[in-house]
């Protein structure tokens, strides 16, 4: 009475009702009887149930899992999609035996570095031979092909989707061979292409799949404007350091692509007139304004005007305080579905902040880096009015603590907060944010080296990564210098005197005390 019935009465009712006509078997065989971790388990599983494990597996496990046996090689090397290779000029006499091994490879990455011959228009075209089920091209650094193995991929690899050339020389020709034999083409990179004898009109005018297009850094950038016109599709933007005149292209493709809905200018020489265009575009959701030195308030206007359906939207103003107050404001009276915004380097006070805290209730991120006009009370107003917000960002403003705190009490949805560079703030707010905001993730920065432009900062770091390279990278730089790379060698000569961080530290510091610009 009281007491449990014991194990092996329950053990032997278990065995009598409830499995009274099954037998287990688990016998692998009588010479596998005494160790089964010989026996391999895999052996008995179809070469498809096997591909499919392999599928799910990354890169480096699949390295890993192809030299435990042939099979395992064999498997992987038919399941295998994407493969990167150093396109060296050696690849050469390996390439029928490595695509004999990956038969059904549609992503293909070739990377070759600058002090390397890499592989030319002949190893391209047997590479195009074997891959006709090519899907995705990427190619760094090749500088030995020329228009004719680009032509050999437009030729043999139809199914082409997406194109990535880096570095390369073989010039707007090169990138027309592949368009116009590639008609599904949907998606173009090209960066820092070079070609001795590039026209000015290369591309032919008629009309392409291209739905996404990314130049940066080419020196005759506007020779792609008869592609950007003709790609009746085209969604996405990105123009990047690209030389010329800008503002006719971005009106052409305002007034022929009601489609386009992600824009990214930087570094491009754009004025009011490329927003004007650009500003036809009524289902425009990402705009990228960034360091544009021409770009004002009126072309700001405009967008904000026609495109309300905007959700993202970036401004680095270059300290140039022409966009301000008015088209910020302009943007809170219409982009009311704005989530996420990045003001850099321009000089917007209490009044344009509130209008956006005010009137744009979805705005989930935020970034304000290099602002010298907002202070305590212009946080303070984002704290008290952006009650959506869950990520925020502050860089080089001169907020102090009584900021911090406020923004850590209010925003009730705050998740992420990040403080760089701001010189009034002290560590003492990090241990009042951790017992008042425990959930919060806060992250502060108070380094004594500060960068204090902003848009340097946030977007290339120029200055760092000069000085990084001059003192990290000394020993390669020499290298070079022997291998012919003479230019090179004068640059680091030139700018040697960067090395002393006091000197550039001190100027900085002395340009950013006398930057009072008032606000617009």
């Amino acid at each position: 009475m009281g007491q449990s019935p014991s194990t092996t009465a329950i053990s032997d009712k278990f065995n009598r009702h409830q499995f009274p006509d099954f037998e287990f078997d688990f016998d692998f065989g009588s010479h596998h009887a005494t160790n089964p971790i010989d026996h391999d388990f895999t052996a008995d599983l179809p070469d498809d149930c096997l591909a499919g494990i392999f599928t799910h597996l990354n890169t480096a496990d699949r390295n890993r899992c192809s030299l435990v046996c042939r099979r395992w090689l064999r498997v992987d090397g038919q399941t295998r999609r994407r493969l990167s290779l150093s396109a060296k000029a050696e690849i050469l006499d390996l390439v029928p035996a490595v695509f004999t091994r990956f038969e059904s490879v549609t992503k293909l990455a070739l990377r070759c570095d600058r002090r390397s011959t890499s592989v030319n228009d002949e190893g391209l075209m047997l590479i195009s031979l074997r891959c006709v089920n090519l899907t995705r091209l990427k190619l760094r650094g090749c500088r030995e092909i020329t228009e004719l193995g680009m032509a050999a991929v437009g030729d043999n690899c139809k199914a082409l989707k997406k194109l990535s050339c880096a570095s390369c020389v073989f010039g707007i020709k090169g990138i027309n061979a592949v368009v116009s034999r590639c008609r599904g083409l949907e998606e173009l990179s090209v960066k820092r292409l070079r070609g001795a004898n590039d026209g000015a009109e290369v591309f032919s005018s008629q009309t392409t799949s291209l739905t996404s297009v990314c130049l940066k850094e080419i020196a005759n950038g506007q020779s792609f404007a008869p592609l950007l016109i003709g790609s009746k599709k085209l969604r996405t933007l990105k123009v990047i350091g690209c030389l010329g005149q800008w503002d006719d292209t971005l009106e052409k493709i305002g007034n022929l692509h009601a489609s386009l809905v992600d824009v990214h200018l930087e570094k491009v020489q754009v004025s009011d007139v490329g927003l004007v265009g650009l500003s036809k575009c009524l289902g425009l959701d990402t705009l990228h304004i960034v360091k544009t030195a021409e770009c004002s308030n009126v072309g700001l206007n405009l967008i904000a005007e026609n495109c309300r359906m905007l959700r993202k939207l970036h401004v680095d103003g270059w300290r140039t305080n022409k966009i301000g107050d008015v088209g910020l404001i302009s943007v809170a009276n219409h982009c009311h579905n704005l989530q996420e915004l990045a003001l850099i380097g321009i000089y917007p006070t209490s009044s344009s902040l509130e209008a956006i805290a005010s009137k744009c209730k979805s705005l989930e991120r935020l970034a304000l880096c290099g602002l010298n006009t907002v202070g305590d009370a212009e946080v303070e107003c984002v704290a008290n009015k952006c009650v959506a917000l869950k990520k925020l960002c502050i860089k080089g403003c001169p907020i102090s603590n009584v900021g911090i705190e406020a923004l850590a009490s209010g925003c009730p949805n705050l998740i992420k907060f990040k403080v760089r560079r701001c010189r009034k703030v002290t560590g003492m707010v990090v241990e009042w944010v951790r017992v008042h905001r425990e959930s919060l993730a806060f992250s502060f920065d108070n380094s004594d080296y500060e960068v204090l432009n902003a848009s340097q900062s946030d977007h290339d770091q120029a200055l760092n990564d000069m000085i990084a390279f001059h003192r990290e990278n000394g020993a390669a730089a020499a290298a070079a210098a022997s291998n012919g790379y003479n230019g090179f060698a004068t640059l680091r000569a030139t700018f040697g005197f960067l090395a002393n961080r006091s000197i550039v530290q001190s100027a900085l510091r002395r340009w950013y005390n006398n930057d009072n610009v008032p606000a617009q």
